[in-house]
């Protein structure tokens, strides 16, 4: 069973079929490689899944994990995580030992089926040119025949003709010998030619076309058992993670089987008991009898709290914020004077603890170089005491540093907390909040400050929901103070989300009430009602202020 014996004159058929299988291949490459992807979104998916309900770290959730049946629930998450990671292996098993292999496999039989059918053609090419050459001389010599044939004939008529002289007569001779000549040479050629056509067709049948599609068929035969074992690789990259699968499904099942609901009953216990004994009867209480009322010491009364309830907070307490001051991109200051009093003492306060932190890693490493040089004092041999020497001073150098920036940061510090006197520089009011506090942070931040709509403030604001500020005059005016007055009117020109503690929202074309104008800050304070009022730039309102307060100014 040979293409070259059956199927000799199939050529056409043959390449027609050869590609088919190779279109066949890539469509099973591309179907693994469809696979493979979809293995690995299954994967992410049950990471993904096992992550979104794993309990948060340091959060209530942790706590509820010491239950069996949680514990069991986050034992199942775990071995979802393992399971979906046996399905990333499959993928990447199928696309290294099918996809890529096929892929690599598939261009080598591209390359060998052009070879294959190049030398088919070719070999066609030279079997149509010997038949070609076949032909031109067989009409050669069909004409060369009839030229001759006619020769013969005029020259048979002339020698009948008494008229025609005797030279005519031999010319007429001579042309038909000629032609008799030139038929017989074509003969000869066409007799030569027709053999080598035969010779050439027998091997072209026979040897060449047998050999070629020999070799196709065999170049057919290998894809078709690749694909096979393709197929077979297939089945058993899955069958290879079977066995881990299944541990994770025993371990998901051993977790269950862990469940012990008496156990969880009695953790609900120890967790929830108050150790009371529950209240007794009620005591009768006798109303017609002019006496003391008394309460059963085991009435339920007795769990109600009698404390005074803890004052709270003014709400005037949210117009005593810093406004937010416009991001500077450069350095700011080295003192944080930029910053408001209580984010100071922090930036203040981090930067002692860092120098103090610089300083003790300088201390150890003197502490090691002098032990160091204590040892090759004593052993001369393992190296020289004096080497260590310059280090050492360096060393010292540095923690003097250290430590005068740590007092000149702790004197800023002390400066901000009330324990040293305030700089005796210009105090200016920031944005009617803090006056006279702190004057050289506010003069070093409200002399270049702009507001503009962008809208770009400091995001940087304090945890606390309560500022410590020392003791003084501040809080003395601020205080059971009474709500402003209002000193005008304002139109919003656009729309301020007011984010950030202190500030307050406007929409566009919002008429609002003033309540204290700009004092250079670049922010106004304003009223929507009672309980709702903060600053938003003033470059975002157009402010109307009534006639006896200061003269009517706008803002625009």
């Amino acid at each position: 069973m040979s293409w070259g014996t059956e199927l000799w004159d199939q050529f056409d058929n043959l390449e027609k079929h050869t590609q088919w299988g190779i279109d066949v291949l890539e469509k099973y490459i591309k179907f693994v490689k469809e696979r493979t992807e979809i293995e690995l979104s299954y994967a992410k998916q049950l990471r993904n899944l096992s992550k979104k309900y794993q309990p948060k770290k340091n959060s209530k959730e942790e706590e509820e994990y010491r239950y069996t049946s949680t514990r069991a629930f986050l034992a199942t998450l775990n071995e979802m995580n393992d399971y979906a990671g046996q399905h990333e292996v499959i993928s990447e098993n199928m696309t290294s030992l099918i996809t890529a292999e096929l892929t690599r496999y598939v261009q080598e039989l591209k390359q060998e089926r052009k070879s294959h059918f190049h030398d088919g053609r070719k070999a066609q090419q030279h079997i149509e040119t010997c038949w070609k050459q076949l032909e031109a001389s067989k009409r050669r010599f069909e004409r060369d025949c009839k030229e001759a044939d006619r020769a013969q004939q005029y020259f048979e008529k002339m020698d009948a003709d008494i008229n025609v002289t005797k030279a005519d007569v031999e010319k007429a001779r001579q042309q038909a010998q000629l032609r008799h000549q030139m038929a017989e040479d074509s003969k000869a050629e066409y007799s030569s030619t027709l053999q080598k056509f035969n010779s050439e067709q027998h091997e072209h049948y026979y040897t060449h076309i047998p050999n070629i599609f020999q070799k196709i068929q065999e170049m057919e035969e290998r894809r078709i058992v690749r694909i096979g074992e393709s197929m077979k690789t297939f089945a058993e990259v899955d069958r290879q993670v079977i066995p881990i699968i299944g541990k994770c499904l025993d371990e998901i099942t051993k977790a269950a089987e862990s469940v012990d609901h008496k156990n969880d009953s009695q953790m609900v216990i120890e967790a929830f008991k108050s150790g009371f004994e529950p209240p007794g009867d009620v005591d009768f209480e006798d109303f017609t009898q002019p006496m003391k009322r008394t309460v059963s010491e085991s009435s339920l009364s007795n769990s109600r709290g009698d404390g005074k309830s803890e004052p709270k907070f003014s709400s005037k307490s949210k117009g005593k914020l810093w406004p937010f001051i416009k991001k500077n991109k450069g350095a700011g200051p080295e003192d944080f004077s930029n910053l408001p009093p209580e984010q100071r003492r922090k930036k203040l306060q981090q930067k002692v603890d860092e120098l103090n932190r610089d300083i003790q890693k300088e201390m150890d490493s003197r502490d090691a170089l002098t032990k160091m040089k204590d040892v090759y004092i004593k052993n001369p041999q393992m190296g020289d005491a004096a080497s260590v020497d310059h280090r050492l001073a360096e060393l010292g150098q540095n923690i003097e540093k250290l430590r005068l920036e740590v007092q000149k940061f702790e004197g800023w510090l002390a400066e901000v907390e009330g324990r040293l006197p305030a700089r005796t520089e210009q105090p200016r009011r920031q944005s009617g909040v803090y006056e006279a506090q702190n004057p050289s942070g506010v003069n070093s931040c409200a002399q270049d400050r702009e507001s503009s709509p962008d809208g770009s403030y400091t995001e940087e604001q304090s945890q606390e929901t309560e500022m410590k500020v020392p003791a003084t005059d501040f809080d003395d005016e601020f205080d059971d103070e009474e709500p402003l007055p209002t000193i005008g009117t304002c139109k919003a020109l656009y729309t301020f989300e007011g984010q950030n503690e202190g500030t307050i929202s406007v929409a566009e074309g919002e008429m609002l009430y003033v309540i204290e104008e700009d004092k250079g800050d670049g922010w106004t304070r304003i009223r929507r009602n009672e309980d709702e009022e903060g600053y938003v730039p003033t470059s975002y309102v157009e402010v109307y202020l009534d006639k006896n307060a200061k003269g009517a100014m706008t803002y625009i």
